[in-house]
C-alpha cells in the first residue's frame, strides 16, 4: 500500500472536465490512509521556492533576532518556536525541530479578534527580513484557494455538491508553519533513542493540510494496516492530509492518520519544510454530512464548531487544567 499521487489538471476549477475523476481517486485516498500527493495543483514553482527562502533565511539569524519574534511574545502565538519547546507524542522526547508559525492578518477591530477566538489576530516578522511578510501573505492566500478546492473535490467524492463547503470559508483559521529540522544525531548522539523525533507520532488537528517539502524526505505515515511507510518527495508535488476535523465531518468515513518526522536522510544536512494548515471559519457548524450516516452507522460524534473541535482537540492532547491558548491550532503538527 503506498500513498496515491493526484494530477489536478482539468480539476482546477469547479465543473472542470476531470473534477469526477479526481474525487472519485480522493474518495479511495480519504477512506485509506487521509494522505495523497497532489501534482499540477496550479502553485507556481517560484512561489514555493520563495517561501524556502523565507524558511532558510529566517532560521540563519541569530538567537537573539529569533528571539526578538518568540511566540511567547503573541497573544495568538504567531512567531518562532526554538528547538524542543514542542512534544507531539506524550511518549516521545522533545521534538527536534525548529519553527515559525505565522497566518492571515486580522486586524485588531475585527469581530472575531475582539472575541478573543483562537487564530484570529496579528503575526510578528523579523526586522532583518523586511521582504518576508510580503512573500508569505501571498503564499498564504494562494494555499487557502487550493485547500478550498480540495474541499470541493472532497465534496464530490462523497457524492455532494462541489459547493457544499463553499459557505464554510469567510474568515478561515489556518496556520502557515515554516519548520528545519536539524540532522538526527547518530549513535552515541543519542540517535538510537527511539523516543528521539523531529517530529513524534500524531495526527493533525484541523481540516486540510498542504506540505511542501525539501529534496530530503523524513515524513513516515501510518497506514491503516499499522506499517509505516516513507511519504518521500515527490517532485512539483504537495502531501495532501486530513486532519481530525474531517472524520467528524464524515463520521469516520475519512480518515486522519498519523504521522512522523525524522531527518536521517539529507546526509547531515538539515532539513527544511513548510507545511500550511487550514481550517475552515470559526463558528462553521461540523456535523455528519448527508449520506454519512445510516441505522448501522450512527452519528459517531456531537455537532460542534469548527472553534469548538479545535479547543476540544487542544484540551485532549494538553490537559483541561491548562490554560487554552488563543490560537488552538498554534500546536498543529509540523512536517
Amino acid at each position: 500500500m503506498s500513498i496515491p499521487i493526484l494530477d489536478l489538471r482539468g480539476a482546477l476549477e469547479p465543473g472542470g472536465p476531470r473534477s469526477r475523476e479526481v474525487a472519485r481517486q480522493l474518495r479511495a485516498a480519504g477512506e485509506e490512509a487521509g494522505f495523497f500527493y497532489v501534482v499540477h495543483h496550479g502553485v507556481e514553482p517560484r512561489q514555493i521556492d520563495g517561501i524556502f527562502e523565507c524558511a532558510r533565511a529566517l532560521f540563519d539569524l541569530s538567537p537573539s533576532q529569533k528571539a526578538a519574534v518568540s511566540l511567547k511574545h503573541s497573544p495568538v502565538m504567531r512567531g518562532y518556536e526554538g528547538i524542543g519547546e514542542q512534544t507531539l507524542d506524550a511518549t516521545a522526547l522533545p521534538d527536534l525541530k525548529e519553527s515559525f508559525y505565522a497566518g492571515i492578518e486580522y486586524p485588531p477591530d475585527h469581530p472575531y479578534v475582539r472575541a478573543g477566538y483562537q487564530s484570529y489576530g496579528a503575526n510578528q516578522w523579523p526586522a532583518a527580513l523586511p521582504w518576508m511578510r510580503a512573500r508569505c501573505e501571498a503564499y498564504v492566500a494562494r494555499l487557502c484557494a487550493l485547500s478550498q478546492r480540495v474541499m470541493q473535490l472532497m465534496a464530490l467524492a462523497l457524492d455532494l455538491p462541489e459547493s457544499t463547503f463553499d459557505h464554510a470559508h469567510g474568515d478561515p483559521m489556518v496556520t502557515l508553519r515554516l519548520l528545519r529540522y536539524p540532522p538526527h544525531p547518530l549513535g552515541d548522539s543519542g540517535g538510537d533513542d527511539p523516543r528521539l523525533w523531529g517530529a513524534g507520532a500524531h495526527t493533525d488537528w484541523g481540516a486540510v493540510t498542504l506540505l511542501a517539502q525539501d529534496a530530503h524526505g523524513g515524513l513516515e505515515v501510518c497506514m491503516p494496516d499499522g506499517r509505516w511507510v516513507q511519504a518521500p518527495p515527490v517532485d512539483g508535488s504537495f502531501v495532501v492530509n486530513l486532519g481530525d476535523m474531517i472524520p467528524r465531518w464524515t463520521n469516520g468515513r475519512f480518515h486522519s492518520n498519523a504521522h512522523r518526522v525524522r531527518n536521517v536522510h539529507a546526509g547531515g544536512q538539515p532539513r527544511h519544510s513548510v507545511p500550511f494548515f487550514y481550517s475552515p471559519d470559526y463558528l462553521t457548524r461540523v456535523e455528519p454530512l448527508p449520506g454519512c450516516t445510516s441505522v448501522a452507522n450512527p452519528p459517531r460524534w456531537a455537532p460542534c464548531t469548527v472553534g469548538e473541535h479545535l479547543h476540544e482537540m487542544y484540551t485532549r492532547s494538553y490537559g483541561l487544567q491548562r490554560t487554552v491558548p488563543q490560537d488552538g491550532v498554534s500546536q498543529e503538527s509540523p512536517r
